[in-house]
């Protein structure tokens, strides 16, 4: 959308004051961050029942270290993916909003990464523990693959090639 600006000059964008803007930006990353905290939520309760199951007593070391690390990264995903909410909570009403939204955004994006990590170990783990074959670690770095093309890869790519200069 092209909107005139003082003087006649064009630019892109929607005419929002910065309270505004954050306010729209807010609600989306809301929405964007209740997807990705349903996923990491039901994951990490999952993989938190895994340690009481008999299995867990047969596997081998190095997936009880798979596990482990796996937890600890499905907790820090979490962490991160509500941290907004608590940042929201803390901060409202103190005309910070701009500033929220931009760290909230940093939080996000961070418990993505952590949720890449956290998915690409569980599956590392199950495909081990499923097929005791040598090919899980490719398998696991061509979902990985995908998983950096979807969440990364074409939105980098969106931004870069339809953003104007």
């Amino acid at each position: 959308m092209v909107d005139a600006a003082e003087g006649g000059a064009m630019r892109r964008g929607r005419n929002e004051t910065e309270e505004e803007r954050a306010d729209r930006m807010w609600q989306e990353l809301i929405q964007e961050v209740r997807v990705a905290q349903m996923g990491v939520q039901i994951l990490f309760g999952f993989l938190l029942t895994v340690v009481f199951t008999e299995k867990y007593d047969d596997l081998s070391g190095t997936d009880q270290t798979i596990y482990l690390v796996t937890v600890v990264l499905g907790a820090c995903a979490t962490g991160a993916l509500i941290g907004p909410v608590s940042l929201h909570r803390l901060v409202s009403g103190r005309r910070v909003k701009p500033q929220a939204v931009q760290l909230a955004s940093r939080l996000t994006l961070l418990g993505l990464v952590l949720l890449l990590a956290t998915t690409t170990s569980s599956l590392l783990l199950i495909l081990r523990v499923a097929t005791h074959d040598g090919f899980v670690p490719f398998l696991v770095a061509g979902v990985v693959a995908w998983y950096l093309l979807c969440w990364f890869v074409l939105p980098l790519w969106t931004r870069h090639r339809y953003t104007s200069r």
